[in-house]
């Protein structure tokens, strides 16, 4: 197909900043990371925004649920991640879920409580409590600003400006070009971070990526989340246990209705319900695809609320549109194949690496949701060096990264991007040469949880130890029966298999 073209003059750019550490994107992974580089002793860090805000999707997308944060009765996803909700602790209503010390929790009556609350309850059994979070936006929002203004001698924050070109030079990454209301103009640094969630660096610097992912994954889609008010969650939990069949058809019907999947969930408090939605075979990194998604989803919203009200009057009857997300969700788009990517063998076989950054709870039925480690080379694009690229668009094929870029998973490999960034300053190294152990014990320190590490609670692994690494189920089963042909295992193959966020 043939393009008409437009050469753009050549311009002299004027260089705005120089820095240590660049961090492009201030989402769950790139306020972890700039956060984490100055807690590991970084003191010229810039952190680079497009929106007026961190948190991306967390915060701007409305991805309102944090989840699988712990296994059985052990929490294995902390540091930054669990410091949102310790900071949180003191502002009413900022969030619910089940607390810390109640995860792995079997008791009957604690069951029923949580089984209204979707995640909060595992889904094998025994069912025991499990530490999941649903959080109001706005008041993370504001958090995480404070966690950036106390480290106002470490951190610079851009707001309003969109990292859009790298500058590379010999393979290795020096710099970006930005755009701004002033303009488009440069700063330079001794490392990158992408953060952009879409890959919008790496992608242009000739290392390997790829697009999209199995058209059965969540991360094929897109969505538009928005929140209704005035609705009663007790009368609809109590409404839903009786006439199960009723619910069925109320969802099915809200499906028709918009055209593409669509559920409410209760957050804090909860009689606001959050409305998250799936646009299938979508990309979020296009104008078509995110602009339908966008209209789409808004020429439905008055349509979806009055069939609540038609459906299910005893607790849907007051309900109101109460806000609109103001930013696109997004899943997946572009995702590097970096020097590990990680696949659906990472799951099954429950792999030890030396380069361990991160270990992790996730949402996957192969292992029942067991720990999974995630190596720093699954970061670490090849052929370029000085450039990490943690968050959503990690290195992964088209199934695994369906369990690997949610929230937990970009908060943990962008305060390990964050840490590796500084250490390398530090010791003159860069982001390929990276003592990777003294990353590991900064990580430690900032309250990350690694295995095989003495300064880490044994009972970690024990737990692991003892229930198989979750590797005891069917699927579990049939996937390393089928090892040979991994390569090609499908999201489809996984029976039953329905990601809820």
């Amino acid at each position: 197909m043939e393009y008409q073209t437009y050469t753009e003059p050549s311009n002299v750019l004027k260089v705005f900043d120089t820095c240590d550490v660049l961090v492009v994107g201030s989402g769950a992974a790139g306020h972890s990371a700039a956060i984490a580089a100055a807690r590991a002793g970084c003191k010229n860090i810039i952190v680079m925004e497009r929106y007026g805000y961190s948190g991306g999707d967390v915060t701007g997308g409305y991805v309102l649920m944090v989840p699988k944060l712990s296994w059985y009765g052990q929490s294995y996803v902390r540091g930054l991640q669990e410091e949102w909700f310790s900071r949180l602790d003191a502002i009413p209503e900022s969030y619910i879920g089940p607390r810390l010390d109640e995860i792995g929790d079997t008791d009957p009556a604690k069951i029923n409580i949580w089984n209204s609350v979707h995640g909060c309850v595992s889904e094998s059994e025994p069912k025991r409590l499990v530490r999941a979070l649903y959080y109001e936006p706005n008041q993370l929002k504001i958090e995480m600003d404070k966690m950036l203004l106390e480290h106002r001698d470490s951190i610079r924050v851009l707001y309003h400006s969109w990292g859009t070109k790298p500058i590379v030079e010999d393979n290795k990454v020096k710099g970006v070009i930005f755009e701004s209301k002033e303009g488009r103009q440069v700063i330079l640094a001794k490392v990158v971070i992408d953060a952009t969630g879409d890959g919008d660096l790496f992608r242009q610097v000739g290392t390997d990526y790829r697009r999209l992912a199995d058209s059965n994954c969540r991360c094929s889609t897109t969505a538009l989340v928005w929140r209704m008010g005035g609705v009663d969650h007790e009368r609809y939990y109590e409404w839903k246990k009786a006439n199960p069949e009723a619910n069925k058809a109320m969802m099915a019907g809200l499906a028709k209705i918009t055209g593409f999947r669509i559920a409410g969930f209760p957050q804090s408090p909860t009689s606001i319900y959050w409305m998250n939605n799936w646009h299938a075979n979508r990309d979020c990194s296009t104008i078509k695809d995110s602009t339908e998604t966008e209209m789409n989803t808004r020429n439905t919203i008055r349509d979806v609320i009055a069939y609540y009200k038609e459906c299910c009057p005893v607790a849907f009857k007051n309900a109101y549109l109460y806000d609109i997300a103001p930013q696109l969700g997004t899943r997946c788009s572009n995702r590097l194949q970096g020097e590990h990517v990680m696949t659906v063998q990472d799951f099954a076989f429950a792999p030890k690496f030396d380069d361990v950054i991160a270990w992790h709870s996730t949402i996957c039925m192969i292992n029942d949701c067991a720990p999974i480690e995630i190596p720093y080379r699954a970061m670490v694009p090849k052929g370029v060096d000085n450039l990490l690229c943690p968050g959503r668009h990690i290195s992964a094929d088209d199934v695994a990264i369906d369990w690997v870029n949610l929230i937990p998973q970009c908060v943990g490999t962008g305060q390990a991007a964050g840490v590796a960034a500084a250490v390398a300053v530090a010791d003159g190294s860069t982001t390929r040469t990276v003592d990777i152990r003294k990353v590991q014990n900064i990580l430690i320190d900032q309250n990350v949880p690694l295995p095989r590490n003495d300064r880490v609670d044994k009972a970690l692994t024990e737990c692991c130890e003892e229930h198989q690494y979750g590797l005891y189920t069917d699927l579990a089963k049939k996937a390393q029966a089928e090892a040979a042909s991994l390569k090609s295992y499908r999201q489809s193959d996984i029976a039953g298999f329905k990601t809820k966020v």
